[in-house]
């Protein structure tokens, strides 16, 4: 009897490990998938796509960060005098 319960101990003592090394592997799919790493079986990327900007919004934001830096550059300007 001495052997079956020394066996029955050791089943508990592995599968404490098996939960352990299983928990730390869902920790780490989770980290993948929120850091949007990874690759399907299809090798398309999993996670978030690549925005894309047209090419009217990035005019838009080139005039208006032009508009700012002149206006910074007239201030300091300004102030030198």
């Amino acid at each position: 009897m001495d052997i079956l319960a020394a066996l029955r101990q050791e089943e508990t003592k592995l599968q404490k490990q098996a939960d352990a090394a299983k928990q730390q592997l869902d920790t780490v799919r989770a980290a993948i998938k929120i850091l949007g790493g990874g690759v399907a079986s299809n090798g398309q990327p999993i996670g978030k796509k690549k925005r894309v900007m047209s090419a009217a919004a990035r005019a838009n934001i080139s005039k208006a960060t032009k508009a700012r830096w002149a206006k910074f550059r007239a201030a300091k300007a300004k102030g030198k005098r």
